[in-house]
């Protein structure tokens, strides 16, 4: 590949990323997930977990359907530019929400970076975690197997 197809291919690359930051934001109303199992998860830039929970979540989109699973990270960096760059290097297959107030994380009483919290297919809260350990990915996959099948 010469350079200008790898310079276009990074230019659509980085517009990709950052599609979602010049998407209006908008609340997340959990009724609007009704009928599938919601995973949202809140995150932020500086997060080291984070780095090795993205690629988990872009390969839970590959395994279940949208209409089986939905897949929201929040981010609640105050700037915007943090997030953007976080995705650069860790691209996402899944929602990218953006909530800079962290009004969301409050009304969660999110305890630190990463958390997730699931809801099943009724919009109930069935289950929830706050870090992300690689050991227990087989624990996680589980819980939200089995909360799919229900």
């Amino acid at each position: 590949m010469n350079k200008t197809m790898r310079l276009i291919m990074t230019l659509i690359i980085v517009f990709i990323s950052q599609l979602s930051f010049m998407l209006p934001t908008k609340a997340i109303e959990i009724t609007d997930y009704k009928g599938k199992v919601l995973y949202l998860d809140f995150w932020a830039s500086w997060c080291i977990p984070c780095r090795k929970s993205f690629p988990w979540m872009n390969d839970l989109r590959e395994k279940y359907s949208e209409d089986e699973l939905a897949i929201v990270a929040v981010n609640l960096d105050k700037d915007k530019s943090l997030a953007q760059d976080f995705l650069e290097k860790y691209p996402a297959s899944f929602s990218i929400a953006y909530d800079p107030e962290g009004k969301l994380a409050k009304k969660y009483q999110i305890p630190g970076m990463p958390s997730t919290i699931i809801f099943d297919k009724n919009g109930k809260v069935v289950d929830a975690h706050s870090g992300f350990f690689a050991k227990k990915i087989p624990e996680y996959e589980a819980k939200l197997e089995a909360i799919i099948k229900k």
